[in-house]
Protein backbone atom coordinates (compact mmCIF):
# COMPACT_ATOMS: atom_id res chain seq x y z
CA UNK A 1 0.00 0.00 0.00
CA UNK A 2 0.88 3.72 -0.53
CA UNK A 3 2.05 6.03 2.41
CA UNK A 4 -0.99 6.37 4.30
CA UNK A 5 -2.58 9.48 6.45
CA UNK A 6 -3.04 8.93 10.10
CA UNK A 7 -6.80 9.57 10.09
CA UNK A 8 -8.01 6.16 9.64
CA UNK A 9 -5.18 4.93 11.90
CA UNK A 10 -6.14 7.07 14.80
CA UNK A 11 -9.76 6.55 14.07
CA UNK A 12 -9.24 2.25 14.56
CA UNK A 13 -6.20 3.32 17.58
CA UNK A 14 -9.30 5.87 19.30
CA UNK A 15 -11.86 3.02 19.05
CA UNK A 16 -10.05 0.00 20.16
CA UNK A 17 -8.09 1.57 23.07
CA UNK A 18 -4.65 1.41 21.66
CA UNK A 19 -1.89 3.99 20.54
CA UNK A 20 0.53 4.21 17.27
CA UNK A 21 3.81 4.39 17.64
CA UNK A 22 5.64 7.15 16.33
CA UNK A 23 8.93 6.69 16.00
CA UNK A 24 11.63 9.65 14.68
CA UNK A 25 13.73 8.79 12.08
CA UNK A 26 17.25 9.47 10.49
CA UNK A 27 18.54 7.11 8.94
CA UNK A 28 18.52 4.04 7.02
CA UNK A 29 19.17 1.75 10.07
CA UNK A 30 16.43 3.19 12.11
CA UNK A 31 14.12 2.74 9.32
CA UNK A 32 14.74 -0.44 8.60
CA UNK A 33 14.79 -1.61 12.51
CA UNK A 34 11.62 0.37 13.32
CA UNK A 35 9.43 -1.21 10.01
CA UNK A 36 10.47 -4.80 10.26
CA UNK A 37 9.12 -5.01 13.84
CA UNK A 38 6.01 -3.19 12.58
CA UNK A 39 5.73 -5.61 9.51
CA UNK A 40 6.53 -8.58 12.00
CA UNK A 41 3.94 -7.43 14.64
CA UNK A 42 1.12 -6.20 12.17
CA UNK A 43 1.27 -3.26 13.62
CA UNK A 44 0.84 0.35 12.25
CA UNK A 45 3.50 2.81 12.64
CA UNK A 46 4.35 6.85 11.30
CA UNK A 47 7.80 7.24 10.90
CA UNK A 48 8.65 11.11 11.55
CA UNK A 49 11.17 13.30 11.02
CA UNK A 50 11.98 16.49 12.55
CA UNK A 51 13.90 19.82 11.20
CA UNK A 52 16.80 18.36 12.59
CA UNK A 53 16.71 15.30 10.88
CA UNK A 54 16.40 16.75 7.27
CA UNK A 55 19.39 19.01 8.15
CA UNK A 56 21.28 16.09 8.81
CA UNK A 57 20.73 13.59 6.25
CA UNK A 58 18.65 15.60 3.95
CA UNK A 59 15.02 16.03 2.80
CA UNK A 60 15.15 13.49 -0.40
CA UNK A 61 17.04 10.68 1.17
CA UNK A 62 14.70 10.16 4.19
CA UNK A 63 11.56 10.56 1.70
CA UNK A 64 13.14 7.69 -0.34
CA UNK A 65 14.11 5.48 2.55
CA UNK A 66 10.73 5.70 3.92
CA UNK A 67 9.60 4.79 0.23
CA UNK A 68 11.82 1.97 0.77
CA UNK A 69 9.84 0.86 3.53
CA UNK A 70 6.05 0.93 2.02
CA UNK A 71 7.63 -1.48 -0.92
CA UNK A 72 9.31 -3.88 1.80
CA UNK A 73 7.12 -4.10 4.50
CA UNK A 74 3.35 -4.24 2.34
CA UNK A 75 1.07 -4.79 4.78
CA UNK A 76 1.68 -2.26 7.33
CA UNK A 77 0.27 0.64 7.32
CA UNK A 78 2.87 3.74 6.95
CA UNK A 79 2.34 7.66 7.51
CA UNK A 80 5.33 10.16 6.90
CA UNK A 81 4.79 12.94 9.44
CA UNK A 82 6.88 16.21 10.03
CA UNK A 83 7.61 16.20 13.48
CA UNK A 84 7.85 19.42 15.62
CA UNK A 85 7.54 21.74 12.41
CA UNK A 86 8.92 25.26 13.24
CA UNK A 87 6.67 27.25 10.81
CA UNK A 88 4.64 27.36 7.84
CA UNK A 89 7.33 27.38 5.30
CA UNK A 90 9.00 24.03 6.97
CA UNK A 91 5.12 22.26 6.89
CA UNK A 92 5.08 23.52 3.26
CA UNK A 93 8.17 22.02 2.04
CA UNK A 94 7.41 18.52 3.66
CA UNK A 95 3.51 18.78 2.50
CA UNK A 96 5.06 19.88 -1.17
CA UNK A 97 7.45 16.88 -1.01
CA UNK A 98 5.58 14.08 -0.17
CA UNK A 99 4.86 13.96 3.54
CA UNK A 100 1.56 12.55 4.56
CA UNK A 101 1.19 14.31 8.14
CA UNK A 102 2.86 17.48 9.78
CA UNK A 103 2.79 18.95 12.52
CA UNK A 104 2.73 22.66 13.51
CA UNK A 105 4.30 23.56 16.60
CA UNK A 106 3.44 27.56 17.43
CA UNK A 107 2.79 25.87 21.00
CA UNK A 108 4.95 28.92 22.64
CA UNK A 109 3.51 31.23 20.91
CA UNK A 110 0.22 33.17 22.24
CA UNK A 111 -2.81 31.39 21.98
CA UNK A 112 -4.19 33.63 18.84
CA UNK A 113 -1.04 33.83 17.01
CA UNK A 114 -1.08 29.82 17.95
CA UNK A 115 -4.71 29.50 16.09
CA UNK A 116 -3.55 31.66 13.50
CA UNK A 117 -0.33 30.27 12.25
CA UNK A 118 -2.27 26.34 12.90
CA UNK A 119 -5.07 27.28 10.96
CA UNK A 120 -2.89 28.50 7.27
CA UNK A 121 -1.35 25.40 7.76
CA UNK A 122 -4.21 23.34 8.38
CA UNK A 123 -5.76 25.05 5.10
CA UNK A 124 -2.98 23.83 3.07
CA UNK A 125 -2.25 20.79 4.02
CA UNK A 126 -6.11 19.75 3.67
CA UNK A 127 -6.46 21.65 0.18
CA UNK A 128 -3.27 18.77 -0.69
CA UNK A 129 -4.57 15.74 0.89
CA UNK A 130 -2.51 16.05 4.03
CA UNK A 131 -3.53 16.16 7.69
CA UNK A 132 -2.11 18.40 10.52
CA UNK A 133 -1.29 18.16 14.19
CA UNK A 134 -0.87 20.85 16.46
CA UNK A 135 0.41 21.46 20.02
CA UNK A 136 -1.18 23.20 23.29
CA UNK A 137 0.79 23.68 26.64
CA UNK A 138 4.52 23.47 26.49
CA UNK A 139 6.58 20.33 26.89
CA UNK A 140 9.88 20.77 28.65
CA UNK A 141 13.42 19.55 27.20
CA UNK A 142 15.64 19.59 24.75
CA UNK A 143 15.54 17.18 21.18
CA UNK A 144 16.32 18.60 18.30
CA UNK A 145 16.02 22.19 18.00
CA UNK A 146 13.47 22.11 20.66
CA UNK A 147 14.37 23.13 23.48
CA UNK A 148 12.31 24.43 26.15
CA UNK A 149 13.40 24.83 30.08
CA UNK A 150 10.91 23.37 33.27
CA UNK A 151 10.49 27.07 34.04
CA UNK A 152 8.96 27.64 30.55
CA UNK A 153 6.92 24.23 30.30
CA UNK A 154 2.69 24.98 30.97
CA UNK A 155 0.37 21.98 30.67
CA UNK A 156 -2.65 22.42 28.39
CA UNK A 157 -5.41 24.05 29.60
CA UNK A 158 -8.35 21.80 29.00
CA UNK A 159 -10.73 25.30 28.56
CA UNK A 160 -8.61 26.24 25.48
CA UNK A 161 -9.06 22.71 23.48
CA UNK A 162 -12.73 23.49 22.13
CA UNK A 163 -11.81 26.71 20.81
CA UNK A 164 -8.49 25.55 19.60
CA UNK A 165 -9.94 22.54 17.42
CA UNK A 166 -12.67 24.32 16.19
CA UNK A 167 -10.91 28.02 14.60
CA UNK A 168 -7.83 25.95 13.39
CA UNK A 169 -9.43 22.60 11.95
CA UNK A 170 -6.51 20.18 13.31
CA UNK A 171 -6.91 16.73 12.73
CA UNK A 172 -5.14 15.98 15.96
CA UNK A 173 -3.82 17.82 19.08
CA UNK A 174 -0.33 17.15 21.48
CA UNK A 175 -0.93 17.85 24.69
CA UNK A 176 1.38 18.69 28.09
CA UNK A 177 0.27 16.19 30.94
CA UNK A 178 3.86 15.83 32.31
CA UNK A 179 6.00 14.25 29.51
CA UNK A 180 9.11 15.91 28.35
CA UNK A 181 11.59 15.56 25.23
CA UNK A 182 15.32 13.75 25.63
CA UNK A 183 16.62 11.33 27.91
CA UNK A 184 16.81 13.76 30.86
CA UNK A 185 12.78 14.08 31.18
CA UNK A 186 13.16 15.32 35.10
CA UNK A 187 15.74 16.62 37.46
CA UNK A 188 16.77 14.10 40.78
CA UNK A 189 15.03 16.91 42.58
CA UNK A 190 11.31 16.88 40.92
CA UNK A 191 11.79 12.53 41.69
CA UNK A 192 11.52 10.51 44.56
CA UNK A 193 13.77 7.38 44.62
CA UNK A 194 12.45 3.26 45.35
CA UNK A 195 13.71 0.71 47.38
CA UNK A 196 16.33 0.45 45.19
CA UNK A 197 17.32 3.72 44.67
CA UNK A 198 16.27 3.94 41.34
CA UNK A 199 14.63 7.64 40.60
CA UNK A 200 10.91 7.65 40.25
CA UNK A 201 9.33 10.86 38.38
CA UNK A 202 6.35 12.40 39.31
CA UNK A 203 3.31 11.03 37.84
CA UNK A 204 1.33 12.12 34.67
CA UNK A 205 -1.47 14.65 34.53
CA UNK A 206 -4.15 12.11 33.87
CA UNK A 207 -6.59 14.68 35.36
CA UNK A 208 -6.02 17.11 32.52
CA UNK A 209 -6.13 14.19 29.52
CA UNK A 210 -9.48 13.09 30.63
CA UNK A 211 -10.97 17.18 30.91
CA UNK A 212 -9.06 17.66 27.15
CA UNK A 213 -10.95 14.06 26.33
CA UNK A 214 -14.11 15.03 27.99
CA UNK A 215 -14.39 18.01 25.78
CA UNK A 216 -13.13 16.77 22.69
CA UNK A 217 -14.53 13.41 22.82
CA UNK A 218 -13.81 11.25 19.75
CA UNK A 219 -10.94 13.72 19.20
CA UNK A 220 -7.51 12.09 18.87
CA UNK A 221 -4.51 13.14 21.25
CA UNK A 222 -1.05 13.02 20.79
CA UNK A 223 1.65 12.89 23.50
CA UNK A 224 5.09 13.81 23.24
CA UNK A 225 8.44 13.18 25.34
CA UNK A 226 7.34 9.58 25.66
CA UNK A 227 10.51 7.97 25.76
CA UNK A 228 11.24 6.06 29.01
CA UNK A 229 14.60 5.44 28.71
CA UNK A 230 15.26 2.05 29.57
CA UNK A 231 17.85 1.83 32.43
CA UNK A 232 19.63 -1.43 30.71
CA UNK A 233 20.35 0.84 28.29
CA UNK A 234 21.54 3.48 30.82
CA UNK A 235 23.67 1.24 32.27
CA UNK A 236 25.31 -0.46 29.29
CA UNK A 237 26.31 3.08 28.20
CA UNK A 238 27.89 3.84 31.47
CA UNK A 239 29.77 0.61 31.79
CA UNK A 240 31.39 1.14 28.06
CA UNK A 241 32.45 4.67 28.99
CA UNK A 242 29.14 7.06 28.41
CA UNK A 243 28.47 9.45 31.23
CA UNK A 244 24.45 9.77 31.80
CA UNK A 245 23.91 10.01 35.44
CA UNK A 246 20.20 10.12 36.34
CA UNK A 247 18.56 9.72 33.15
CA UNK A 248 14.98 9.10 33.69
CA UNK A 249 11.94 8.80 31.07
CA UNK A 250 8.21 7.87 31.52
CA UNK A 251 7.09 5.04 33.07
CA UNK A 252 5.47 2.40 30.59
CA UNK A 253 2.98 1.77 32.59
CA UNK A 254 1.52 5.32 32.41
CA UNK A 255 1.87 5.13 28.88
CA UNK A 256 0.14 2.04 28.20
CA UNK A 257 -2.94 3.47 30.30
CA UNK A 258 -2.40 7.01 28.18
CA UNK A 259 -2.71 4.91 25.11
CA UNK A 260 -6.02 3.06 26.63
CA UNK A 261 -7.53 6.33 26.82
CA UNK A 262 -7.72 9.41 24.46
CA UNK A 263 -4.08 8.93 23.06
CA UNK A 264 -3.73 7.70 20.05
CA UNK A 265 -0.15 8.66 18.66
CA UNK A 266 2.96 8.21 21.17
CA UNK A 267 6.28 10.09 20.39
CA UNK A 268 9.15 7.80 20.96
CA UNK A 269 12.66 8.69 20.09
CA UNK A 270 15.67 8.99 22.60
CA UNK A 271 14.69 5.22 23.42
CA UNK A 272 16.11 4.55 19.97
CA UNK A 273 18.78 6.58 20.43
CA UNK A 274 19.97 4.95 23.61
CA UNK A 275 19.34 1.62 21.98
CA UNK A 276 21.69 2.15 19.04
CA UNK A 277 24.82 4.10 21.16
CA UNK A 278 24.36 1.44 24.11
CA UNK A 279 24.71 -1.29 21.30
CA UNK A 280 27.64 0.04 19.60
CA UNK A 281 29.75 1.10 22.82
CA UNK A 282 29.13 -2.44 23.90
CA UNK A 283 30.26 -3.30 20.31
CA UNK A 284 33.20 -1.46 20.09
CA UNK A 285 34.60 -2.69 23.74
CA UNK A 286 33.97 -6.23 22.62
CA UNK A 287 35.73 -5.62 19.11
CA UNK A 288 38.13 -2.71 19.33
CA UNK A 289 39.57 -4.30 16.07
CA UNK A 290 36.74 -3.51 14.22
CA UNK A 291 36.30 -0.97 11.89
CA UNK A 292 33.94 -1.98 9.23
CA UNK A 293 30.56 0.28 9.86
CA UNK A 294 28.46 -2.73 8.89
CA UNK A 295 29.37 -4.97 11.87
CA UNK A 296 28.63 -2.43 14.84
CA UNK A 297 25.40 -0.81 12.58
CA UNK A 298 24.05 -4.67 12.04
CA UNK A 299 23.58 -5.41 16.03
CA UNK A 300 22.35 -1.37 16.87
CA UNK A 301 19.65 -2.43 14.16
CA UNK A 302 18.78 -5.08 15.96
CA UNK A 303 18.87 -3.05 18.74
CA UNK A 304 15.90 -0.62 17.56
CA UNK A 305 14.46 -3.54 16.27
CA UNK A 306 13.72 -5.45 19.02
CA UNK A 307 12.94 -1.87 21.25
CA UNK A 308 10.23 -1.38 18.98
CA UNK A 309 8.75 -4.52 19.10
CA UNK A 310 8.04 -4.63 22.82
CA UNK A 311 6.59 -1.37 22.63
CA UNK A 312 4.18 -1.95 19.84
CA UNK A 313 3.31 -5.29 22.44
CA UNK A 314 3.55 -3.98 25.65
CA UNK A 315 3.13 -0.12 26.04
CA UNK A 316 0.81 1.00 22.59
CA UNK A 317 -0.57 -2.13 22.51
CA UNK A 318 -1.17 -2.01 18.82
CA UNK A 319 0.49 -5.23 17.38
CA UNK A 320 -1.98 -7.04 15.14
CA UNK A 321 -4.06 -4.05 14.11
CA UNK A 322 -2.35 -3.00 10.86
Amino acid sequence: MPLVTTAEMFKKAYDGGYAVGAFNVNNMEIVQGITEACQEQKAPVVLQVSKGARAYANHTYLVKMVEAAVIECPDVPIALHLDHGPDFETCKACIDGGFTSVMIDASSKPFDENVEITKKVVEYAHAHGVVVEAELGTLAGVEDDVKVSAEDSSYTHPEEVEEFVTRTGCDSLAIAIGTSHGAYKFTPDQCTRNEQGILVPPPLRFDVLEEVSKRLPGFPIVLHGSSSVPQDFVQMINAHGGKMPDAIGIPEEELRHAAQLSVCKINIDSDIRLAITATIREYFDAHPDHFDPRQYLKPARQAVKDMVTHKLINVLGCNGKA
